[in-house]
């Protein structure tokens, strides 16, 4: 069996590796750093793995490989991270928990082979008994930590965000992008998200368009159909690109929408248009 790699990023002696020395166990297509341009070949070629080949890229790249796994999430394929030390320690510090697989170079290629293969077999195994009920106790601490996802209000009242996605690392992200000029909850489902709300007031929300289960357009309606939650500003967070869903998305009347990936001075300004 062939695992289909999508390689990622300008290491050329890795991706040399792949094409010359692994190509019996990996069919490789390659594509740039441009995030819809390894949008568009994830959704075209369907990989089984995505692989960044490393090498001394800039931190709007770091951030921009963030929403890239958010993506790659989605379609649970797993994210491995190959170059040099230097390389993969200024990615994680800055791309925490975005790789599943981190390869250090220099390595030779049967190594990679070895590892990658050995890797993707965990991946695909089906989980054992004791690992379903650590997958089971795991989501039940998640709905249950709504408590521990509560901001400590600043005494000035400083405006509260809540952000619902449900991508942790998409949810980390914005928090961090936001939290020295607002408070920020944060909730991985619509469910949640109605649930803090019926604790605490929010004075914008930031909601995903698409999220399984309930999408962002029926948690949009659940709000506005309360007269405890119609009030509150939206603003969606969509990688939808159709001019169509946009139109549909708009008729709910929320105040406006952000195109993944999130474009940090856009994002502040539409908070800032939205809650003053």
């Amino acid at each position: 069996m062939k695992y289909k790699a999508l390689l990622i990023g300008k290491n050329n002696s890795v991706i040399d590796d792949f094409f010359d020395q692994m190509g019996d166990v990996f069919e490789t297509v390659t594509t740039s750093v441009r995030y819809i341009d390894i949008i568009r070949h994830l959704h075209y070629f369907q990989p089984d793995l995505c692989v960044y080949c490393i090498y001394n890229e800039q931190l709007d790249i770091y951030n921009q490989m963030i929403n890239v796994k958010y993506q790659v999430n989605r379609h649970e394929i797993p994210f491995v991270l190959i170059g040099s030390r230097e390389d993969c320690d200024e990615f994680e510090k800055t791309a925490i928990n975005v790789s599943d697989l981190t390869l250090i170079k220099p390595l030779t290629a049967e190594m990679m082979r070895i590892k990658i293969l050995k890797f993707m077999e965990q991946w695909n195994a089906e989980p054992e008994e004791e690992e379903e009920k650590e997958l089971e106790k795991e989501e039940k601490e998640i709905s249950e930590s709504l408590e521990m996802i509560l901001p400590e209000l600043n005494p000035t009242r400083r405006k509260l965000i809540l952000i619902v996605d449900d991508s942790p690392i998409m949810l980390k992200t914005l928090k961090e992008n936001l939290r020295d000029r607002y408070d920020v909850a944060t909730a991985i489902s619509g469910k949640i998200a109605m649930k803090f709300l019926e604790r605490k007031t929010a004075d914008l929300i930031l909601l995903d368009y698409e999220m399984p289960e309930e999408s962002g357009p029926v948690v949009l309606e659940k709000l506005r159909a309360n007269d405890d939650t119609k009030d509150i500003p939206v603003i969606f967070l969509t990688g939808v690109t159709d001019s169509g869903k946009i139109r549909e998305a708009l008729v709910l009347k929320p105040k406006g929408y952000l195109l993944k990936p999130i474009n940090h001075d856009k994002l502040l300004e539409a908070i800032e248009n939205a809650v003053n």
